[in-house]
């Protein structure tokens, strides 16, 4: 059984969300949603942030060149997204523009997208590459040749390399296997023949 203490501790439990929406949307509009989610028992309703114009939202694959309105909650009782959603669609907002998700997902989520920006932020700048050696110095020069004196247009590459390890030797096949002279039927002993009426000593 569960003592008190641990009664006390489930009944204290509260569910944080992020809350996006893709699109303008005014802030008379986020009251409307904050009166509907209050049969979750909103513990806290967080500020609004507006990202800028994006090309193509992280979380809106179907939009382009719009920004999101994120605001993170915080429930007593567990709320999933299709109720979200169909609360904003009561508010007449095209539910396909609204989206929760789990604040620790979302945070780890924003923590990987920092990490992938950092080790991409100077790749394209970043021109302190080794010189290149004498193979890539024939493959650029074959490549910038005319297109009729390319190399494997005139037939210089060829398929004898060596393998690694050396040559393997040719499989042994039934045709290199001695082969006999006596037909193996000649050992086989055949019972006698039963008597019959036509052959009474079989």
């Amino acid at each position: 059984m569960k003592n008190f203490q641990q009664y006390l501790a489930e009944s204290e439990r509260t569910y944080n969300y992020r809350i996006k929406i893709v699109g303008d949307v005014d802030s008379g509009w986020l009251k409307q949603l904050e009166e509907k989610c209050k049969q979750f028992d909103i513990v806290k309703w967080g500020a609004t942030k507006t990202t800028p114009v994006q090309l193509s939202p992280a979380d809106f694959p179907k939009h382009a060149n719009d920004s999101v309105t994120s605001l993170d909650v915080e429930f007593r009782y567990p709320a999933i997204e299709p109720q979200i959603k169909q609360l904003a669609q009561l508010l007449f907002l095209d539910p396909n523009r609204i989206i929760m998700l789990t604040t620790p997902h979302e945070e780890s989520m924003d923590v990987e997208r920092t990490k992938v920006e950092d080790q991409n932020k100077n790749l394209l700048t970043d021109t302190d590459f080794p010189a290149p050696d004498a193979e890539q110095k024939a493959l650029s020069k074959d490549y910038s040749a005319p297109y009729d004196e390319h190399a494997v247009l005139k037939n210089t590459y060829r398929s004898d390399f060596t393998v690694a390890g050396g040559k393997t030797p040719p499989a042994e096949t039934t045709n290199d296997l001695p082969m006999g002279t006596n037909s193996p039927m000649t050992k086989v002993k055949r019972p006698p023949r039963p008597a019959t009426g036509a052959n009474p000593r079989g």
